[in-house]
């Protein structure tokens, strides 16, 4: 069984803004982001990771970097790890949003909402399971590799894998700065941990 490390990217300016941003290209880790990419750097660089993938957002790159930095490993940019394509949401604040008809849909049934101008989430899921079999199929059976990528993103693939039902990936919790461990082999796929915060020990890994 291969083991995934299914890493969300550290704090940035927008999110505390509270700005909508999907996968806009330009948003930076702020002190607060890379404090937590220090951080996540500590509690894995001792635990033997074969290759470190990430999304081609600058936030999750810079999250990763420390991690590759220490390990020696190049960071394997995929660009079907973005984030979400909001479309015509993009740079809009949340409480706003909110107030829109359509935000309901997105919370309760995410399966048949199309962000305008941008992807639905069937399409996003789509794209992020592909990205990530084909990640598994390139690693041996005991290979642990980290993936440095996005909130809706990591929930959206634990939601497939765990067999839930798309409409209930938001169910899942998914923080800035997070580790969550899921192991995928021929016999199905394994959630060993969701949501972990620095400091944390992986003695089983």
């Amino acid at each position: 069984m291969t083991t995934l490390l299914l890493i969300r990217h550290g704090k940035n300016d927008y999110l505390k803004k509270g700005i909508l941003i999907g996968n806009t290209p330009g948003v930076h880790l702020n002190q607060h982001g890379h404090e937590q990419a220090a951080a996540l750097c500590a509690s894995l660089k001792d635990i033997p990771i074969k290759a470190i993938y990430s999304s081609p957002l600058e936030r999750a790159i810079e999250t990763a970097s420390p991690l590759a930095s220490v390990l020696s490993l190049e960071i394997a940019v995929r660009p079907a790890l973005a984030d979400t394509d909001v479309g015509e949401w993009a740079g809009r604040k949340v409480k706003e949003l909110k107030k829109l008809p359509a935000w309901k849909q997105v919370q309760e049934k995410p399966s048949g909402f199309i962000f305008p101008g941008g992807e639905s989430f069937v399409e996003l899921q789509r794209r992020l399971v592909g990205a990530i079999d084909v990640i598994a199929a390139a690693h041996k059976k005991n290979d642990l590799v980290a993936i440095f990528f996005h909130a809706d993103p990591i929930k959206l693939v634990l939601a497939h894998f765990l067999g839930l039902p798309l409409d209930n990936f938001q169910r899942l919790s998914v923080d800035t700065g997070s580790v969550s461990v899921l192991g995928i082999g021929k016999s199905g796929a394994r959630l060993a941990a969701l949501n972990l915060k620095p400091p944390f020990d992986l003695p089983h890994l």
